[in-house]
């Protein structure tokens, strides 16, 4: 009852938080005065406290009271607090508090952690905010943030609405959006494209405007950005760049962090660059030569393998880098291998028949990298686990001698070009380039997949590259279109999977 009594008066009291001659005043008139010297037996200490001389705060005298009243149980947690009594707290079976004036206090957890609180009443409501852990935020300023906060409720400011709207303004930071966006688009995008998006944004965009909300970036802003890029003579990284903000501020629109995307404004603000495919060869004697030369290689047996297969099954470089063992039939009358949608650029699972050549290369690679069902085919030599680099394909064809001529991409050419030159169908290479279809209702008919058709046209293909690198014309790929030319006219009689 005595502690009932003196907690009720002490939290009526210090709502008015100023004058500590009040709560003396008041305590010490009051009738429960008497009621609690008696039920406690401190008459003659209480009483003393009439002559002690006031304490200078509210929470001061306070502390002496409770600390008369239960020396034992609150002697040590409602003092003025020092830094070596912060040092020294210890947790115990349930958490307790070690308050300290002005509404600061330590809360003192059972795990150990020792964490600043203030406790303040604002719009007649009271309310709690952290200040942050010690050690890390020691006594000293624990004191200045909860002055602080003192001070921004004597301006009617709530400091915990203003340290939410903080929040918000960092979550609403074009960082923070790209970021979001960012693991949005990981869902439909290859994860080198997306590395690619993220480099450009830390490498140009980040430090400059990254911590601003989306919401107030300008133009302007953003053409600085550009002209960086483009002082450096990086014209295209700086188109690119652009195409990246655009997408990014959309996507701030669609999720109302930005009103509208200003990159619309920069359109012929930066320096036009001309576009340019990747190199290709696509003379049927060039192309025999790149063979030759490619038979030649004299570097790693694994890279020189790479270099050798991907004319066959023309893929994306990317795609052949990531390649597993698990993805591969070799056995059998219809070797194939199936690669997994998250590996395409498309987002869609694609099938690529295998010639018999393309199945003897990947025999001899098995032996080098195929201990491991689920192994790359095409790892670093640092790490069996990490698929060797972006770069390397292209350095090779460098060293070859066909650096500004052919690149690793530029085998999708050669194959689209001289495939479409002999007469095969369109929609055979288009599906087999693995290409996203405009028409819908082509796309459809195509996913019925035509594998029979493909099968030999693949076959086909690596024959007649056989007959190029011996020097011979492309004439036997021409003779297979004709075997097939009915067949391959007709709609697909069964549907299947791509």
């Amino acid at each position: 009852m005595a502690e009932w009594l003196c907690s009720g008066l002490q939290s009526r009291l210090c709502r008015f938080d100023s004058d500590p001659s009040l709560h003396y005043a008041v305590f010490s008139s009051s009738s429960q005065f008497a009621i609690l010297a008696k039920n406690l037996g401190n008459y003659s200490v209480l009483c003393s406290l009439r002559f002690a001389g006031v304490p200078a705060k509210p929470n001061l005298f306070w502390g002496t009271i409770w600390g008369t009243l239960y020396p034992n149980q609150y002697g040590s947690e409602y003092v003025v607090l020092t830094e070596l009594t912060v040092k020294s707290a210890r947790p115990r079976a349930k958490a307790y508090k070690l308050f300290d004036h002005r509404g600061l206090y330590l809360l003192v957890a059972p795990t150990g952690g020792r964490l600043w609180r203030f406790k303040y009443r604002f719009d007649g409501r009271e309310k709690l905010i952290s200040l942050g852990t010690y050690p890390e935020v020691p006594l000293k300023l624990a004191r200045d943030r909860r002055d602080t906060a003192r001070r921004q409720v004597a301006e009617k400011v709530d400091p915990s609405a203003l340290r939410l709207a903080g929040k918000l303004e960092r979550h609403n930071n074009l960082r923070q959006v790209a970021e979001e966006w960012l693991e949005q688009l990981r869902q439909t995008l290859h994860a080198d494209t997306i590395a690619r998006i993220q480099n450009r944004l830390e490498d140009w965009v980040y430090d400059a405007v990254g911590q601003r909300p989306a919401a107030e970036i300008k133009a302007a802003d953003l053409l600085a950005v550009l002209r960086r890029i483009e002082a450096r003579g990086r014209h295209e990284t700086a188109h690119r760049t652009r195409a990246d903000l655009s997408r990014l501020l959309r996507y701030a629109v669609a999720t109302g962090r930005a009103e509208r995307d200003v990159t619309v404004d920069l359109r012929g603000a930066l320096v036009p660059v001309k576009t340019e495919h990747f190199a290709a060869l696509v003379d049927p004697v060039e192309v025999g030569t790149l063979l030759r030369a490619i038979d030649g290689y004299q570097g790693q047996p694994v890279t020189g393998l790479a270099l050798k297969l991907l004319p066959y099954v023309f893929v994306r470089p990317g795609e052949l880098r990531t390649a597993q063992w698990g993805e591969f039939l070799l056995d059998g009358e219809a070797p194939e291998w199936r690669m997994p949608a998250e590996k395409t650029k498309m987002r869609r699972a694609h099938l690529v028949p295998l010639s018999r050549q393309a199945v003897a290369l990947l025999q001899q690679l098995h032996m080098h990298t195929g201990s491991r069902k689920d192994g790359l085919l095409f790892p670093t030599l640092r790490d069996p686990n990490v698929p060797m680099s972006e770069n390397t394909l292209n350095k090779a064809l460098d060293k070859l001698g066909f650096g500004d001529r052919q690149t690793a991409h530029g085998f999708r050419s050669i194959a689209s070009t001289l495939l479409n030159e002999a007469g095969w169908h369109p929609d055979l290479i288009e599906l087999q380039l693995a290409h996203k279809e405009r028409n819908e209702t082509r796309a459809a008919y195509n996913r019925a997949l035509r594998i029979a058709e493909r099968r030999a046209m693949m076959q086909a293909w690596a024959d007649a590259l056989d007959d190029l690198k011996a020097g011979r014309s492309i004439r036997p790929l021409a003779t297979a279109r004709d075997r097939n030319s009915e067949r391959l006219l007709e709609p697909p009689r069964t549907g299947g999977a791509p």
